[in-house]
């Protein structure tokens, strides 16, 4: 009996370690299980994920498949309108057929203008014009930082290309009233270095109005027309967006005397130049569409180009004076922490220099500060700029002479 009692207190605790060991057990198996749905949940995730792309990529291709069963569309150019029909050529092979207009495309269809007709010549959707993309990158979309205040000693130059190109845009009625029809293109010629682009780029800053700007070697192409109907193209973007301003520069590159000396290039340059007189001054009307071209040598460019009705205005940009170069210096510097300097000695030492030349200096004058680790310009720092750009460049160029 007194055995028995004894061995009590060890079976209560013997049940007692097992009832813990079961619940430990069962604790991980819940641990363990919740692991297991994370995970589950984690990849049921996934999968709708890419479910959801797989549905995605699904409805693409029946899409695709959707335009691919549709019957293809043909191009046709409306020759003329009558009524509710329109009288359509079909591009390829030129036959002319007369079609109903939907009415829901009467107020966009023009003669001229490309439409996609189906297979039995129903018109669907009307078509932009067809250009050249060369033609349309060349729409300048951000007009340059510069204003007229940031070209110096070209004051009168200035004037008169604000008369010719922004007044007609902005005032129409003062030459109504006059009975004057305004001018419609200029040319500026000078020197490299003086301020003809710098003009353009004002002028499309100021004017409110595309500005479509290109080089005259653009213009020039390989192939037997492309040329011309590349200035075709983007006249014809000019007259769509009128009022518009288009710039050519460099342009004896296109518009040189006419010559030919038996090959291809020289007759398609020709071809060119003769398209872009046809677009100057033609048969077909201009519209609001003013010029401006420049270039560094009119004594190469054609007579037909200089001739009153193309060019109305033709603008000297000469080398600054005097007054034009301390107007120059003071622009390029007005920004700069200035020490002792005498514009007045700058104006005489820099005499014959064009503009790009006086703001190489300036800006080398200021590399020199940056160098030596100064705060202020001096005036023999404006010297030392003069002798490293112009006098070293001049030695440079005798020595290269005799090499």
């Amino acid at each position: 009996m007194a055995n028995a009692i004894a061995k009590t207190p060890v079976t209560g605790g013997t049940i007692k370690t097992d009832a813990e060991t079961d619940i430990k057990e069962l604790q991980e198996t819940v641990d363990s299980l919740k692991n297991q749905i994370k995970e589950m949940h984690s990849r049921l995730l996934e999968a709708a994920i890419l479910n959801n792309k797989y549905v995605q990529t699904i409805q693409e291709y029946q899409k695709q498949i959707e335009q691919l069963k549709k019957p293809p569309l043909f191009i046709c150019s409306v020759v003329e309108l009558l009524d509710d029909m329109a009288l359509l050529r079909q591009h390829g092979s030129n036959q002319e057929v007369v079609t109903v207009v939907p009415d829901e495309l009467k107020h966009e269809i023009e003669s001229g203008a490309r439409v996609a007709v189906t297979g039995n010549l129903s018109i669907v959707k009307v078509m932009s014009k067809s250009v050249d993309v060369r033609a349309r990158v060349m729409e300048l979309i951000e007009a340059p930082d510069v204003d007229y205040n940031m070209i110096g000693g070209l004051q009168k130059q200035i004037e008169e290309v604000i008369e010719t190109l922004e007044l007609p845009l902005t005032n129409p009625e003062l030459f109504i009233e006059v009975g004057v029809e305004p001018p419609h293109g200029i040319l500026l010629y000078g020197p490299p270095g003086n301020g003809k682009t710098l003009i353009a780029k004002a002028v499309a800053h100021r004017a409110k109005a595309t500005f479509i700007r290109m080089s005259g070697s653009e213009l020039v192409q390989k192939y037997i027309g492309e040329g011309a109907r590349l200035v075709r193209d983007v006249f014809n973007i000019a007259r769509e967006k009128a009022p518009s301003i288009v710039f050519i520069d460099e342009i004896d590159a296109v518009g040189s005397r006419r010559t030919y000396d038996g090959t291809t290039g020289s007759s398609e340059v020709n071809r060119t130049m003769v398209q872009l007189l046809a677009e100057l001054d033609g048969f077909d009307t201009r519209g609001d569409v003013r010029i401006v071209a420049a270039t560094n040598r009119i004594d190469l460019l054609d007579p037909a180009l200089l001739r009153p009705g193309r060019f109305d205005r033709i603008i000297e940009v000469p080398m600054p004076d005097a007054d034009g170069r301390r107007e120059i210096f003071k622009i390029h510097t007005r920004n700069m922490k200035l020490e002792n300097v005498d514009f007045e000695e700058l104006v005489k030492i820099t005499d014959g220099l064009n503009g790009a030349e006086l703001k190489a200096i300036v800006t080398e004058a200021g590399m020199f500060v940056i160098r030596r680790k100064g705060k202020a310009v001096t005036m023999q720092d404006f010297k030392d700029a003069y002798n490293k750009i112009i006098v070293k460049e001049a030695r440079e160029e005798v020595a290269g002479m005799f090499v």
